[in-house]
């Protein structure tokens, strides 16, 4: 299918549904590798599963995810029907992952505006070719299939002889969850599944394509009448398939009762009064409410460029009101009604920036989930053997923070498996338990949130790390002088690697640097600490969001910077004899019997101003990754809410400018530069 509907609410329904069930669908397989085997409740859950993406993947004309679903609906359908002594789970799992991945592929070709031409007849035949081998018969076709040639068959009969009618005749009454949205589009998808297995098939509304019917549907349900030579459980099976079903209704009718007028009641739009209640029908054999996704009742999926526009227009209304609050013409003027209304107005505005930044905070679950799929690949590749322990996966983040974070993690994990975990002989020999452990771990501290991802592998080598450091220029500072904590954040450097040979995945410290950037980016930061033949700990420190942050401003000359307030540690005024220079000529001062750098920022970004004594001016301490820099200024202005803008291109790409993170609008008007702490201390 080719892009033309790129735009369209319904696709755009189809991908996020699709790619949350090929989520649900990879965990299931995992869970069930850890079980050794496929329970009946995973089998029935998969075998779902694919029957939904079959159906709205055939809706959406992508026949050969369509095709593949099937083939995998087939599987699953004979495993559940099968009584087989031996199933080889582990074969069948990569079977699946590897139909997972075919999927996932058009998936992005599909959000990307690419056709979708991939064929998966290589996988369709190697899992016909195992259904075949469990069945014992080369010839043998599973029960499903032999059932969907009867629906043919029906078919067939109905064109050759206009007075056959199916065995049964059936009333349904859907009901979707609340707030699901588009019941008219997921009846659509209803009536297309159901269309190869039924035959006079009436339903109302009977204009789906019509946006207005959804207000039917959620009044009345979705009623449909129609004949099928299935039984009724199998009838109700195929229905219960439905996403976002809240309750079904289906009942078998006479066949004298099947055209029987009021079957289907359609509400009276000119009669206010009429009260929209599903009509009552009397052999009904039963009424089975689906419990599918409940937890979804009370949600509402919102797109992600409207919650990014409300951000961007939340913040614009926090600089307006900074803009008002302090502007220049109220100077010297006593307006208590004034400063009333003002503090109120700033209260009601941190509160919509609060629930505005709730509703963008996402779990960091899904992200973590998705690493149990690489050390399970990574393991049969490498035949090894490590399992992933995960904690703090509650955790959130804003959503914009986790799309930067997705790949370094992936990264980070991948290395633990390669060079972290040892061989289970290696492992054995010396002592350890022949299967590694991998923990990933997340937990907020203050406004940031921390991400650690540690093994109990070899650990790094620090005099491999300096001898490669030493060849290639990187040490910049005397060996002696180095922590271990510097030696092993080495790895981090551009072009730093402790290979020699290049594999599949890459090595410790290939790739790191351009780990470091992504978080760095973010205004995030990366830790690394080893010990020898007990592991690796890598921690990734990353804000909770990226839009409005908390800043305190200062002043340098005619310049006002702006610091993050989690950063700071303290404000002073230093007195005569508190400050010294050491051997290297660098200015330090002390502080509690603790000696701490200055950095002087009017030096720092030669900018002219009139105080240059230490105790005319104020010192800001602030700390970051355990390194603590005392900042010098001229004065502190006050703190404010920050709305965070980027910086131009041309001044991000000039290598000379350091230690700037972006830049904020204030009260009157004036650009505040926001003061990057990390590159200020590692600078």
């Amino acid at each position: 299918m080719s892009t033309n509907y790129s735009n369209e609410p319904l696709l755009d329904m189809y991908i996020f549904e699709t790619e949350q069930l090929l989520g649900q669908l990879e965990q299931l397989i995992l869970d069930s590798e850890k079980t050794d085997g496929f329970s009946r409740e995973a089998i029935d859950e998969i075998f779902r599963i694919m029957h939904t993406i079959k159906g709205s993947s055939a809706m959406m004309m992508f026949n050969g995810v369509s095709n593949l679903a099937h083939c995998m609906e087939d599987l699953f359908y004979c495993l559940r029907d099968g009584k087989y002594e031996s199933i080889d789970s582990s074969y069948i799992s990569d079977m699946v992952f590897e139909g997972i991945d075919f999927i996932k592929e058009e998936i992005t070709k599909i959000k990307n505006g690419d056709t979708t031409e991939g064929d998966p007849l290589i996988i369709i035949k190697k899992i016909n070719t195992h259904i075949k081998e469990l069945k014992g018969d080369v010839s043998a076709v599973s029960d499903h299939q032999k059932e969907a040639g009867a629906e043919n068959l029906q078919k067939a009969s109905q064109s050759e002889n206009s007075q056959y009618y199916p065995k049964y005749a059936y009333k349904a009454v859907l009901h979707f969850e609340d707030g699901c949205e588009m019941e008219n589009i997921r009846a659509f998808s209803v009536v297309h599944n159901l269309k190869d297995i039924t035959s006079e098939l009436t339903h109302f509304p009977e204009d789906l394509l019509n946006n207005e019917c959804s207000e039917d549907i959620k009044k009345n349900g979705f009623q449909i009448l129609f004949r099928s030579d299935l039984r009724y459980d199998r009838i109700q099976e195929v229905l219960l398939q439905t996403i976002f079903l809240r309750k079904l209704e289906l009942t078998e009718l006479e066949s004298e009762e099947f055209n029987k007028p009021g079957n289907i009641k359609k509400p009276d739009h000119n009669n206010p009064a009429e009260k929209q209640e599903a009509p009552k029908t009397p052999k009904i054999k039963t009424q089975k409410e689906s419990q599918l996704s409940s937890s979804h009742q009370n949600i509402l999926s919102v797109d992600v460029l409207k919650l990014d526009k409300l951000m961007d227009l939340v913040g614009e209304m926090v600089i307006a009101e900074a803009m008002v609050i302090q502007n220049p013409d109220l100077d010297g003027l006593e307006l208590n009604n004034f400063q009333k209304a003002a503090q109120r107005l700033d209260k009601i505005t941190k509160e919509i920036q609060d629930m505005v930044m709730s509703i963008r905070m996402v779990s960091l679950a899904a992200t973590f989930q998705k690493m149990n799929r690489i050390v399970r690949d990574m393991c049969k590749k490498l035949d090894k053997e490590a399992k992933l322990v995960i904690t703090g996966e509650e955790t959130e983040v804003d959503k914009n923070i986790i799309e930067h974070i997705s790949d370094p993690l992936m990264h980070l994990v991948r290395n633990a498996v390669d060079h972290g975990i040892e061989s289970a002989q290696e492992r054995e020999a010396s002592g350890k338990s022949g299967c590694g452990t991998i923990m990933l771990e997340a937990k907020s501290a203050g406004r940031d949130v921390l991400i650690t991802v540690r093994d109990d592998g070899k650990g790094l080598r620090k005099e491999e790390i300096l001898r490669k450091a030493k060849e290639k220029g990187l040490l910049y500072k005397s060996e002696s002088d180095m922590t271990d904590r510097e030696i092993y954040n080495l790895v981090l450097l551009p072009g730093f690697s402790t290979k020699d040979d290049i594999t599949e995945y890459s090595g410790r410290g290939v790739g790191m640097d351009v780990v470091a950037k992504n978080i760095e980016t973010i205004g995030g930061s990366v830790l690394v600490d080893s010990t020898p033949n007990s592991g690796t700990t890598i921690t990734l420190k990353i804000p909770l969001t990226l839009a409005i942050i908390d800043g305190m401003n200062i002043k340098v000359g005619k310049t006002v910077f702006t610091l993050p307030t989690i950063s700071i540690m303290e404000s002073f005024r230093p007195k005569e004899g508190e400050t010294f220079t050491d051997p290297e000529g660098n200015e330090m001062i002390m502080v509690r019997g603790n000696c701490y750098p200055i950095l002087r920022l009017h030096q720092y970004y030669n900018i002219a101003t009139d105080i240059t004594d230490f105790t005319d001016g104020i010192v800001i301490m602030v700390e970051h990754d355990d390194k603590t820099l005392c900042i010098f200024a001229d004065d502190l202005l006050g703190q404010q809410q920050i709305v965070v803008k980027s910086l131009p291109k041309y001044i991000r790409d000039f290598k000379k400018i350091k230690g700037l993170a972006g830049c904020t609008l204030l009260g009157d008007g004036s650009i505040s530069l926001i003061l990057d702490i990390g590159g200020l201390v590692y600078g």
